[in-house]
């Protein structure tokens, strides 16, 4: 199992729009979808699966648990009624969605690979972690069991620290808020590189990320957009296009919520 480069997320969307974008997600060609216990949308998600008409089996579906599941009472029952809204026997992954404040490494490392162990998840890893917690975790379960470690990352926002220690370890980096909440989509250098490769900004975007070896997520509820994202998998930028839109690293983060978030790289 190795996590897919390119798949669906489903961050803030809900009921209906969150079926009809799965749906059309996997209609277009997605096989990999990103929800979490907070989203408030596994079963529906479940239910677009299961509508879809494509075998459970050729998706990658994510899950994510919540912080205050992160102990050995609450994390394996609640992954059990992940599984149970999703409608499926496993996962392909589950995840630590944020780290916390007063929860126990050691004690939710060892749940989350005993459930690897018991068959509700194929792969394990984490999110929002940074490098003192990722060699944390690796002290429980070995740095192999870490399938990725979900982090913010965006032109704006490179964790180049961060992403040059995953790659070391065999940690494959995947990347939320990879458009920066939309901003990247109005940048002048970004846009004049779609212009002159005949592509969207986003597609310029998500090209850039996988070609630094990144996973990529994004979400949309229109499926012209859906279907336009993964297009971005066919293009390949120089590597002076590559290194343009390196240089907007500029530490623009969107997300630190207090008391989920560590100390960052």
């Amino acid at each position: 199992m190795t996590v897919p480069s390119f798949g669906v997320g489903t961050f803030r969307l809900k009921d209906s729009v969150v079926i009809d974008s799965v749906k059309n997600a996997l209609d277009v060609g997605y096989r990999a979808v990103d929800t979490a216990q907070i989203y408030d949308n596994e079963k529906e998600v479940g239910q677009a699966i299961k509508e879809s008409g494509v075998d459970r089996n050729d998706i990658y579906l994510t899950t994510k648990i919540w912080v205050d599941k992160l102990n050995s009472e609450n994390l394996i029952p609640s992954l059990k009624e992940s599984l149970e809204k999703l409608g499926t026997d496993y996962v392909d992954l589950t995840l630590v969605h944020w780290p916390g404040e007063g929860n126990d490494v050691n004690e939710y490392m060892a749940e989350l690979l005993k459930a690897k162990q018991l068959g509700l998840t194929k792969e394990i890893g984490v999110s929002n972690f940074n490098i003192a917690l990722l060699e944390e975790a690796a002290a429980v379960v070995g740095f192999d069991q870490i399938a990725t470690n979900q982090i913010e990352l965006s032109p704006y926002l490179q964790n180049r620290k961060s992403v040059d220690f995953m790659k070391k370890k065999g940690i494959k980096v995947t990347s939320y808020m990879t458009l920066a909440y939309g901003k990247v989509l109005k940048d002048p250098l970004i846009n004049a590189i779609a212009t002159e490769r005949g592509a969207t900004a986003a597609q310029v975007t998500l090209a850039w990320a996988m070609q630094h070896d990144i996973a990529v997520i994004p979400s949309s509820t229109k499926r012209e957009n859906l279907e336009s994202n993964l297009a971005a998998i066919t293009l390949t930028l120089t590597d002076e296009e590559m290194a343009r839109i390196d240089a907007l690293e500029c530490n623009g983060r969107e997300v630190d919520p207090k008391g989920l978030a560590p100390i960052w790289d």
